[in-house]
């Protein structure tokens, strides 16, 4: 860098000694050069800052700000949903009462008490029989 602005300040002296340019011109064309230059710089200061932040393994704001929205965003339908089940809960618990006295007066209960009835025979008959297969040896 510091090549670079001692070779434009000779270049720039010697077409100001020669006429070709005024200093007001050279004035002009020295900060324009400084301006780019100072972007450059920026330019590299910001690329090694990023390439840095990220082998240390930083957030940058806008991610952190992204995942607060998305947070905000679930928490508000964990909300949302769980007021919707506690009103389906509730109208659940409701419900029951009345469809549960006419489950009484159906039918539906009795053979299934039968079934159970023949299942638990079956299973006391099967212990009998394997309780006298060992006697036998």
């Amino acid at each position: 860098m510091a090549n670079d602005l001692l070779s434009a300040l000779k270049t720039y002296l010697s077409k100001v000694s020669s006429g070709e340019k005024t200093p007001q011109e050279m004035a002009a064309a020295l900060n324009a050069w400084a301006r780019e230059s100072g972007e450059s710089i920026k330019q590299r200061v910001e690329e090694e800052v990023s390439r840095s932040v990220k082998k240390m393994g930083f957030a940058h704001q806008e991610d952190l700000d992204r995942l607060a929205r998305e947070v905000e965003a679930l928490k508000s339908k964990l909300v949302t949903n769980s007021n919707r089940a506690a009103a389906s809960n509730a109208s659940a618990k409701k419900t029951p009462n009345k469809n549960s006295s006419s489950k009484k007066s159906s039918g539906k209960s009795s053979p299934k008490k039968a079934t159970s009835a023949k299942a638990g025979a079956k299973n006391a008959t099967k212990v009998k029989k394997s309780s006298g297969k060992k006697s036998a040896k």
